[in-house]
């Protein structure tokens, strides 16, 4: 099944996600390698495709799990996480719709 995870950011974390972002990115790579990764993205600050120092609010990820635990356990462990990036992570199932 698919689940949405929403990632919060903490303020002035811009610093911080750049040095992280590595190792976020690998991950995420690793589930698209195996093929089940649907999307994933940050949240620009303000309304520019590029924010500059404005950074980012969180992000979102989109990806399939065999259940709603294993998608938690995967988020719990994102560098953004461990790294206090996040002050904030939420995971709900996901039902693509469109497009088809």
């Amino acid at each position: 099944m698919l689940y949405c995870i929403i990632g919060e950011d903490r303020p002035d974390s811009l610093a911080a996600r750049i040095e992280v972002r590595p190792a976020h990115v690998e991950r995420l790579k690793t589930l698209q390698e195996q093929g089940r990764l649907l999307l994933a993205g940050p949240f620009p600050a303000i309304d520019s495709i590029d924010p500059g120092m404005a950074g980012f609010t969180g992000s979102l990820i989109v990806a399939e799990f065999a259940s709603l635990e294993e998608a938690q356990t995967w988020a719990e462990a994102d560098p953004y996480v461990t790294a206090s990036i996040y002050t904030r992570v939420s995971v709900k199932p996901f039902r693509k719709t469109f497009p088809s």
